[in-house]
């Protein structure tokens, strides 16, 4: 299995399967290579790109040097861009893409960037998370109450509570608690975006790559207003709603989305780097 070294030193696994360009795949909150879409949507874009999956700090066989900070996690970015040869697209899903975002706002080589369904909250159509949020989950864990920090987690993204009651019975309950001490780590990430208010331009301005916002047409209006409104904030976005498709959107569905709009942002890159010639 290869792996890559941080700056702090942390061993972060990953995989690759595919050929040409690299894109790297940047996971959401507890999923893994083991856990969650990145293989399946690995597998749909191996056709046309060398995909990169990687374990990111905390989860799977990647290491976990703390203290922990987002910028610990762009350095991970960092390391496995150098790896990929220096140039790569990203593409991240939920939580990971805002970090795939801030990763494309400060590292050099990162050419576009498709990101699914941030889950912000930028007005009134649902209530904000509250100030504590992060904090609360963080003394859960701290009590060593890894179930009742999944359980809070899943019923503030919608889970109904019968449905988390049953989950907890499940064999991937195990799985979950496994992680759930990097839940912090992707509500740090998220920050302030939660609120209810409008998104700060600033913090992507950096972005200035050609980007592209995704949700999916079944998805809660909150976060497709979300989709939206970031879309509108970075500096060179196009917004895209999948029919039919939720938070847990289906690798078949959203690969040749990503694939479409890369192939026009190279084509662009292409353009603009012969007229620098």
């Amino acid at each position: 299995m290869p792996t890559v070294t941080s700056a702090d030193g942390t061993t972060i696994a990953y995989e690759t399967t595919g050929t040409g360009p690299a894109l790297i795949v940047v996971d959401g909150a507890m999923c893994h290579r083991d856990f969650g879409p990145a293989r399946a949507i690995a597998k749909a874009l191996a056709d046309t790109y060398t995909v990169h999956t990687y374990d990111r700090r905390g989860r799977g066989a990647s290491g976990n040097t703390p203290p922990w900070s987002a910028q610990r996690e762009i350095d991970d970015l960092a390391a496995l861009i150098a790896a990929a040869g220096g140039h790569t697209y990203l593409f991240g899903t939920s939580s990971g893409a805002v970090l795939a975002a801030d990763a494309a706002a400060r590292l050099t080589g990162v050419h576009a960037v498709a990101l699914y369904e941030p889950p912000f909250i930028v007005d009134d159509t649902r209530p904000p998370r509250e100030d504590t949020f992060t904090a609360d989950t963080e003394a859960l864990l701290a009590r060593g109450d890894r179930s009742g920090a999944l359980k809070k987690f899943m019923k503030h993204v919608g889970m109904p509570t019968l449905m988390v009651n049953v989950m907890a019975l499940t064999p991937a309950w195990k799985k979950l608690k496994a992680v759930a001490p990097t839940l912090p780590y992707d509500l740090h990430i998220l920050g302030d975006t939660g609120r209810g208010v409008p998104l700060d331009p600033a913090r992507w301005a950096g972005v200035t790559m050609p980007a592209l916002v995704m949700d999916g047409g079944k998805s809660p209006a909150y976060m497709r207003n979300a989709a939206r409104a970031w879309s509108e904030t970075l500096p060179n976005a196009d917004y895209r709603t999948l029919p039919g498709q939720t938070h847990m959107v289906r690798a078949a569905v959203i690969a040749p989305e990503i694939k479409r709009f890369l192939s026009a942002a190279g084509r662009t890159s292409d353009t603009e780097t012969r007229r620098a010639e």
